[in-house]
Formats: C-alpha cells, structure tokens, sequence
C-alpha cells in the first residue's frame, strides 16, 4: 500500500470521529454552539466527501463538496441577520 492511501484513511477515520464530536456540540443547550457545531459538521462532510471522491474516481464529487461549503456560508449569514433582530427586538 501506498503511503498516501494509508494516510488517506486515517484521515476519513479522523474525520468520523471529529463528525462525532460536532453531534455533541450540536446537542448543547445555547444556539450559538448549535450554529457551531453544523457549521464543524458541514465541513467535515465536505471534506470528507473531498476525499472519499478522490479514493473512489467518483463524478462530480467536487461540485457536490462546494455547494456544501457554499450552503454553510449562506446559512450562517442568514441564521446571523435573523438573529440580530431578535436581539434588537
């Protein structure tokens, strides 16, 4: 085996587990680590799909990885205006 094959899945095995993590963050009680934690999830799918692409010669796997970066930024912002005016309120 490749060197960059093996440390290709101890990669994905880290990225499981750092999805696991932001589950966790996901689950605490204030909104902003709820914000933080889909915002950790995201990026490691994206990543991870990065990665799992590149092992496998799948298709389109990095359009699939943008728009999934591209939809986080989206909703942060949204999710920040929409939060600001309750605050304001």
């Amino acid at each position: 085996m490749d060197i960059l094959l093996i440390s290709k899945y101890i990669l994905i095995a880290a990225l499981v587990i750092f999805m696991f993590a932001a589950v966790r963050i996901v689950t605490h009680r204030t909104v902003a680590m709820g914000l933080i934690g889909c915002a950790t999830f995201s990026l490691a799918t994206s990543v991870l799909i990065l990665i799992v692409g590149d092992l496998h010669n799948v298709q389109f796997y990095r359009e699939i990885a943008l728009s999934i970066i591209l939809r986080r930024v989206v909703r942060v912002v949204a999710y920040g205006r929409v939060l600001r005016r309750e605050l304001i309120d």
